[in-house]
């Protein structure tokens, strides 16, 4: 998404955030093969749980800030749990890939 595109924040062409999630699985081509689309799906996976795990953590630091310290330390789990969660996928990647 680039935001040096003027037009894109007036949203009138719903195509400005057509990447939604379900697009990937829903209307992949037919002549994508199996293992590739497994690995699209699981690099799309892979890059929302970083970009989470980003956003868990900036809140733990918020939450720690306000008093919340174990509010934070909940959520900065999560967040690890989250990049575990990644090491899975792209083990899973790693096998696909293979085929």
């Amino acid at each position: 998404m680039s935001h040096h595109d003027h037009d894109d924040h007036h949203h009138n062409d719903g195509h400005a955030h057509a990447h939604s999630h379900s697009h990937h699985h829903d209307h992949a081509p037919a002549e994508m093969s199996f293992p590739e689309k497994m690995i699209k799906l699981l690099d799309h996976w892979i890059k929302h749980n970083d970009e989470h795990a980003k956003t868990y953590k900036g809140w733990a630091d918020q939450a720690r800030q306000n008093h919340l310290g174990r509010a934070a330390l909940l959520i900065e789990e999560a967040a690890a749990m989250n990049l575990a969660v990644n090491e899975k996928f792209e083990q899973a990647r790693a096998l696909v890939d293979k085929k």
